[in-house]
């Protein structure tokens, strides 16, 4: 599973002011902590500052980078904000997040990562608004996936995203999702997937008990990323398990390492 840390967003209050005050060891600390919890990526979101995001976008790069090899999530949909953190990103290969269907952010985007070995999230948003059901997801990701793949991204560094919406709303929201992510794989041998998954229990409590459960429920369809926090023991054993039951998980040896290393909740 790719787990793509979550913390460092600026629409979080606490993170907010750590980067206008330009406060680097909050800002490290949390990088540091997420990398040790397992985070495949460090997303890195500055996009409520208007007009200063390239520049706040470039400080946290280079301040999640201080301390940690473990590569970013370049989180906008500006390009100037991604081409600004691209120049000093270093090391491993970066993640954008996210291109989508939406006309000014395809056409923007897509340069960046055209003919490129760029990790990229594809969105499964359009101009026609939010997709409600698989087959509307899937019609999104065909134009997707395709106008990427001929743009010269290799279908290995593109992570399909679905748009995971409330349960509240609509209760076919999660069913239709598991299903686009199971058609996802099968459609694509060899991409990957990933998702906002906490938007499905907004609006209801026990958040936490749905997020964990329907982890577990698209993992059996496929899943192989998601935009978590890393540090919530409970998600990181949900996910944990629910691979080993999965089969990804060879004579269960991820699984054991967590439960020695006291990862796995009671």
């Amino acid at each position: 599973m790719y787990i793509i840390g979550e913390m460092i967003n600026a629409s979080r209050k606490a993170v907010g002011a750590a980067i206008e005050a330009q406060d680097a060891e909050a800002i490290q600390q949390l990088a540091k902590d997420q990398a040790e919890a397992g985070a495949s990526y460090i997303d890195v979101n500055a996009g409520i500052f208007v007009g200063k995001e390239p520049e706040y976008l470039k400080w946290l790069v280079e301040t999640v980078q201080s301390v940690t090899e473990v590569p970013c999530a370049i989180d906008s949909p500006d390009p100037k904000a991604i081409e600004a953190a691209l120049e000093i990103h270093r090391g491993a290969t970066p993640l954008i997040n996210s291109i989508s269907l939406e006309a000014e952010r395809y056409e923007n985007l897509m340069p960046i990562v055209a003919n490129s070995d760029l990790k990229v999230i594809a969105l499964c948003m359009s101009d026609e608004g939010m997709p409600e059901t698989a087959a509307d997801r899937m019609k999104i990701a065909e134009k997707l996936v395709g106008g990427l793949i001929d743009n010269g991204v290799k279908v290995e560094n593109i992570f399909v995203d679905p748009l995971v919406q409330p349960l509240s709303v609509n209760k076919a929201f999660g069913v239709q999702f598991l299903e686009a992510i199971e058609a996802i794989h099968q459609t694509w041998p060899g991409i990957h997937s990933a998702c906002g998954l906490s938007n499905i229990s907004y609006g209801l409590p026990g958040r936490k008990h749905i997020n964990r459960a329907f982890m577990t429920m698209a993992i059996s369809k496929g899943l192989d990323g998601a935009i978590v926090n890393p540090l919530d023991k409970g998600m990181i054993a949900a996910i944990t398990i629910a691979e080993a039951l999965a089969g990804r998980d060879d004579y269960c040896m991820n699984f054991l390492k967590a439960f020695r290393g006291g990862l796995l909740e009671d």
